[in-house]
């Protein structure tokens, strides 16, 4: 009998979270990957991404936060 394994679908945020633990906070990409439950090939799949895409945060001339909705009022 073959054992199935469920695969867990994440978040944008929860991927970037688990990026964040190897890249800001310097874990081994191997406890990383285990700790999450993930395997090394998804993880450098979505650093791979996450670069690749990374430019997109920068293109809009506007602000993170006024992108968001943070500062609509205007000053009259």
């Amino acid at each position: 009998m073959s054992k199935k394994t469920s695969r867990k679908h994440r978040s944008p945020e929860e991927k970037v979270r688990i990026l964040r633990l190897h890249l800001l906070e310097g874990k081994p990409i191997s406890e990383v990957c285990e700790s999450e439950g993930i395997h090394p090939t998804l993880f450098y799949q979505w650093q791979k991404t996450f670069f690749e895409k990374g430019t997109a945060a920068f293109e809009s001339g506007r602000s993170p936060s006024r992108v968001l909705g943070g500062y609509d009022n205007k000053i009259v």
